[in-house]
């Protein structure tokens, strides 16, 4: 299988003809050997073994003109736009894992359910951490809808294995039309694995949607880096960026690979977006070290750090819709 990949891929300046990697970045990715020491010495804040969603308004038809988003949770959002509706990173399990009895649990139950779904135009997947491809969530979304499916370079196999066979693979900055909307993939700062042995072998980044003169940028995973800036440079009219500020204690292990809710805000600074929206917390126990809580506090005190407001960079409530 990596040798297949390896083959479909020319070098890049983030594909060495063998693994992707992050240019730019001096300090060495963690190892195994990190992973292990987080795991000895982690004193994580204790989590809810569960709580109940708020009852929200589903959400209702999408104009051609409006850009709507619904948080389902972590990284998993309902997005209106052109008319359309798409999906990102759905991850319905009960675990972030590769097995069911161990792993980051969930406390909380999906914003929306299966039945919830209005028609889905597309699914998009920014890369292949098991809590944002869950190949159960998508064998059922496909069951229901057939929707195509964009992604990074090196997962359509696993994708296609788990139910969808339209499957697109994009490399940073290249589009793709899908159901009348533009979709680019760009960069992060990340990795990806879905075992011991595979790391890096697929690529990981984010998405920027474009239709009827709206636009949106979707992060998916990464630290701070340079690519904030240059997608706001590449495009200067961003309405809407959802932006994790989740999953980033303790910062010796997590600081490459996820940004804290302060450089979330300089994220959405430099991106220049007219207003964003927190993602990749509160949802899966054991997934990092901070409380529950804790995004959404630090969240508050770094946008009034920066004279912004919680219209300029806020959250939703799981189950929640923003209509721009």
């Amino acid at each position: 299988m990596a040798a297949n990949r390896a083959a479909a891929h020319p070098p890049s300046d983030h594909y060495d003809g063998k693994r992707f990697f992050n240019p730019g970045v001096a300090e060495r990715e963690k190892s195994l050997g990190d992973l292990w020491r987080w795991m000895r010495e982690r004193q994580p804040t204790p989590w809810p073994d569960w709580i109940e969603n708020q009852p929200w308004p589903k959400p209702g038809p999408v104009a051609q003109t409006a850009l709507s988003v619904t948080f389902i949770g972590h990284a998993c959002f309902l997005i209106g736009i052109g008319g359309r509706w798409f999906i990102t990173d759905p991850v319905y399990a009960d675990r972030a894992s590769p097995v069911p009895f161990a792993g980051p649990k969930r406390v909380r139950a999906p914003g929306l359910s299966f039945d919830d779904l209005p028609v889905l135009d597309g699914i998009l997947v920014s890369h292949n951490h098991y809590d944002h491809l869950d190949r159960a969530s998508l064998r059922e979304l496909n069951r229901r809808f057939q929707a195509p499916v964009v992604t990074s370079l090196g997962n359509s196999a696993l994708i296609r294995a788990s139910g969808p066979q339209q499957v697109t693979e994009l490399d940073w900055w290249q589009s793709h039309p899908l159901a009348g909307v533009s979709v680019t993939y760009v960069p992060a700062q990340h990795f990806s694995a879905r075992g011991p042995f595979d790391r890096n072998e697929t690529l990981w980044g984010g998405f920027v949607l474009q239709a009827a003169g709206r636009t949106l940028y979707f992060c998916g995973d990464s630290g701070y880096c340079p690519h904030f800036r240059e997608i706001g440079q590449r495009f200067p009219d961003i309405d809407l960026s959802l932006l994790p500020i989740g999953a980033y204690e303790p910062r010796w292990f997590m600081r490459t690979m996820h940004v804290n809710p302060a450089e979330a805000v300089q994220a959405h600074l430099d991106l220049g977006s007219r207003r964003s929206i927190g993602m990749h917390f509160g949802t899966f126990a054991g997934l990092t070290d901070e409380g529950i809580d804790d995004p959404v506090i630090a969240l508050a005190a770094a946008r009034q750090a920066q004279g912004l407001g919680e219209q300029d960079f806020g959250v939703l409530a799981v189950g929640q819709t923003l209509v721009l």
